[in-house]
């Protein structure tokens, strides 16, 4: 299956050379193009695709409220939003992930990794560089901003243990090594959990965990 992106940055030079890479993988094209975040919005709703891929920083509207509205409209719920940071120096990466981005990107990630995180976000399957993620939602996570409709006391023994280990970063796989489960079976209680929390991916998953008090950020 061919996997439809859109790609949103400011930056013309940023914005060819993402297309060609993209356009290079057998398995995606690219389906348009925005130089900022209104435009990527109105883009979105017209081409429909499997996924942006988003700047942050866009003139017009920025790409944390450009992803807010594409996460709120019910047409485009399958739309899933890559966010594009420059790491360290975007305090604004967990803002994203409240607003409904799947995940998130480096930019100075290699043209191999870019392509992995394209299919992985698409696929809904873990969060982009899980370690990372997780890292910047310890040091930037303070006050509560609630995305799902309900709480990690809602879930059964088992889908607490594998709602943190999502909030850490694992995969299914990982997590199935873990509890000695079956991949598939990892797979159907993370199925389960987003149903029962109200979530999208695995991304609001990671944020309702921390802001819930059930994993807490480490130290050191």
């Amino acid at each position: 299956m061919t996997i439809r992106v859109l790609l949103a940055d400011d930056q013309t030079l940023v914005r060819a050379a993402f297309a060609m890479l993209v356009a290079s993988a057998r398995d995606m094209e690219v389906v348009g193009e925005a130089a900022g975040g209104r435009e990527a919005v109105g883009a979105a709703r017209e081409v429909r695709p499997d996924l942006v891929v988003m700047d942050i920083r866009m003139p017009d509207l920025d790409g944390i409220e450009a992803t807010r509205l594409i996460a709120a409209d019910e047409t485009l719920a399958g739309v899933r939003v890559l966010v594009l940071t420059t790491y360290d120096t975007d305090e604004n990466i967990v803002e994203a992930l409240r607003a409904g981005a799947s995940g998130f990107l480096v930019k100075d990630t290699r043209p191999a990794e870019l392509l992995d995180a394209i299919r992985t976000v698409a696929a809904g399957e873990a969060l982009l560089s899980p370690g990372p993620t997780a890292r910047l939602i310890e040091r930037f996570l303070r006050t509560p901003s609630p995305v799902v409709t309900g709480g990690p006391e809602c879930l059964s023994d088992r889908e607490r243990e594998v709602l943190a280990l999502v909030a850490r970063g694992l995969n299914n796989t990982e997590i199935a090594e873990a509890l000695g489960l079956s991949p598939l079976t990892a797979k159907t209680h993370v199925s389960r959990i987003m149903g029962k929390l109200g979530a999208r991916d695995r991304a609001q998953l990671v944020i309702v965990a921390y802001e819930s008090g059930m994993v807490t950020p480490r130290t050191g």
